[in-house]
């Protein structure tokens, strides 16, 4: 029987070969994945960018250049429609018009930072950058065991002490008005001593420290509502993302990284997804602004391909992340805000494929069911904003309040990063 590890943060697949046919049907599903947006979404030509509507008629060039003709309206031969606008007749559009993210630009969104542990629902304009550097820390000395939810006062000693740095850079470019690509590669940092309490995890306790790549996550957010400053209604925004074993490629003996002691690493802004394996998260994002607050929340499901330990493929349950933030901003000129913001991860005792999770099968990853409950509160502030470009940091730190199955720890967590555009001011999201 394999020894009991936690299955979704920061366990590598150090060895063995995956199982071939399960990373060719993920390849092939990740294709038509594409080839359906492709389609969905009208393509690509020189006339139509992804995600953005095009206004009907443009500015005359100079004051002499003779009155705008009426708009030509091209035949239906011409126009290109996708899925999601069928015809000329259909008004329902997938992605909000120009005049509805003007309107929002225009509303209340002071320029500051934002939360630490979750991404903005709302995307970077067309050509904006930026560059975040964010630094997420763990220290652990307690566990919660298996007997249900427990809060943090009832956790018990860890069978590892842990100190764990990830330092995590994100770079962000505006695709269009309402699509944003993002990269962000890690490094991680971890040293452990031996404790007193029960193992949960005995994956990679033959290396109590160890430094190099961590794993590289790619996501793409599509914004298909704005929220309007007028009534209720708030931004949602869907959520694409795969985590790639960076820390495995390499070779954990040179660059790459060790399985945590324990199978613990920090949370941060990302959601949590298995280290060292191959996962696919979508999620569901929204955010309003009700001036001086601005309120988010987040839901993330992650599906991980079957791995290989010990000459057996194994599999662990899909895993669910949720975030709720509210932010409080004392001072619009300055960027100055508090915020709370809750965390929580939760691993399921199924995978989307059907896949059996007995606990007493070789291939099953124990435990199979793992909870975490946190809170963290922050403080943001804007250190210049201009024509030349915005840096604005932040810093908070993240408690546990309740866990099963799962480490009682404290996560101090840091952020700097730099917006610029090709042109003007940089905008808030």
């Amino acid at each position: 029987m394999l020894p009991m590890m936690l299955p979704w943060r920061k366990m590598a697949l150090s060895e063995g070969l995956r199982d071939t046919r399960a990373l060719g049907t993920a390849v092939c599903r990740m294709m038509m994945f594409l080839l359906a947006c492709h389609w969905c979404l009208g393509g690509v030509n020189p006339d139509k960018v992804w995600g953005e509507e095009t206004s009907a008629q443009s500015s005359p060039t100079s004051p002499s250049t003779a009155p705008a003709s009426p708009p030509r309206t091209a035949p239906a031969s011409e126009e290109e429609y996708s899925f999601f606008r069928p015809s000329p007749e259909w008004e329902w559009r997938f992605f909000p018009t120009p005049q509805e993210i003007q309107k929002y630009r225009k509303s209340w969104n002071p320029f500051s930072h934002g939360p630490i542990l979750a991404n903005s629902p709302d995307v970077q304009p067309k050509g904006q950058f930026l560059i975040q550097l964010y630094v997420f820390s763990e220290v652990g000395n307690q566990q919660f065991d298996s007997n249900g939810m427990q809060a943090f006062p009832s956790s018990g000693p860890s069978s590892t002490r842990l100190r764990a740095v990830a330092p995590t850079w994100f770079l962000g470019y505006g695709i269009t008005d309402n699509m944003e690509l993002d990269i962000a590669p890690q490094l991680l940092w971890y040293n452990s001593f031996q404790g007193t309490g029960p193992s949960l995890a005995g994956h990679g306790s033959g290396h109590a420290n160890d430094i190099g790549l961590g794993d590289t996550t790619i996501y793409l957010k599509t914004r298909i509502r704005v929220q309007d400053p007028d009534s209720w209604k708030g931004t949602f925004t869907l959520y694409h993302g795969i985590s790639l074993p960076t820390s495995q490629w390499f070779g954990t003996d040179t660059f790459g990284t060790h399985p945590i002691p324990g199978g613990f690493a920090p949370l941060g802004r990302l959601p949590a997804t298995k280290f060292g394996g191959l996962s696919l998260t979508e999620g569901v994002m929204w955010r309003k602004n009700i001036q001086p607050f601005r309120f988010m929340g987040s839901v993330y499901y992650t599906y991980t391909i079957p791995g290989s330990t010990g000459g057996h493929t194994t599999y662990n349950g899909d895993i669910i992340n949720t975030r709720f933030i509210a932010e409080w901003i004392a001072d619009d000129k300055r960027g100055l805000g508090f915020a709370l913001e809750f965390l929580s991860v939760h691993g399921l005792s199924w995978r989307a494929d059907g896949h059996s999770l007995d606990r007493s099968l070789v291939s099953t990853i124990n435990p199979v069911n793992y909870h975490l409950i946190g809170i963290e509160p922050s403080i943001q502030y804007t250190l210049f904003h201009g024509p030349g470009g915005s840096l604005v940091a932040a810093a908070g730190c993240l408690f546990t309040l309740a866990g099963q199955n799962d480490i009682n720890a404290i996560y101090p967590n840091a952020s700097i990063y730099y917006y610029w555009s090709k042109k003007g001011t940089p905008v808030m999201r």
